[in-house]
């Protein structure tokens, strides 16, 4: 009997919910699909939908083409929803402070809340890139809840040192520190050289 050589594709859950900066979810997809070795599993909570549309005159039809396999945010029955669907874990691009505060609490009121829930009873990745400005205490509180309990709180804060060129390299470095916490390499972000000679 012959045994395949060939491994089973990563598998990696992305969340786009209602926070602006839907580019980083639309981007991370992208990338991904380039990759060619990751299985994507995408929801879009319905906040998340419009802000696609807002910013990036995008439609859920256009934004789910990307992934392979779309599930729907009320289907809590869904494979993802299960410790026995194995992943590398999850990422919620953007993150809302709603999302983030029913993640610190457990609520799992919907799919994407009951897979970050799953993945972090799993002790797999979470990663949260939580978008708002400036934070309140509640929000600071659910970001320390969910730190404790193993996520990772990922704010896409972008880095000005490489001197990015356009927005899309600033999204792309982001995105490459994120991709970097599941071991997926993307030579998205390149390796710090240290720093130039001081100015006189």
């Amino acid at each position: 009997m012959s045994v395949s050589s060939s491994r089973p594709r990563q598998r990696l859950i992305v969340a786009i919910t209602g926070a602006t900066g839907a580019i980083y979810g639309v981007r991370l997809l992208e990338h991904l699909r380039k990759h060619g070795q990751i299985e994507t599993h995408l929801m879009v909570s319905e906040a998340g939908v419009l802000n696609l549309h807002q910013e990036l005159d995008m439609r859920r039809k256009d934004v789910e083409a990307l992934a392979d396999v779309v599930h729907n945010v009320r289907d809590v029955g869904a494979c993802i929803a299960s410790g026995s669907f194995a992943s590398t874990g999850m990422v919620v691009a953007p993150c809302s402070m709603k999302t983030l505060a029913a993640v610190a609490h457990g609520l799992s009121d919907n799919l994407i809340t009951r897979a970050a829930d799953v993945v972090l009873k799993e002790r797999r990745r979470l990663v949260l890139m939580v978008r708002e400005t400036p934070f309140n205490l509640a929000h600071l509180r659910n970001m320390t809840a969910v730190t404790e309990m193993g996520g990772v709180i990922f704010p896409p804060l972008p880095g000005f040192y490489q001197r990015p060129a356009s927005m899309e390299e600033m999204v792309d470095h982001t995105l490459g520190r994120v991709l970097d916490m599941f071991g997926i390499s993307m030579q998205l972000t390149p390796e710090w050289q240290g720093m130039k000679g001081g100015a006189d």
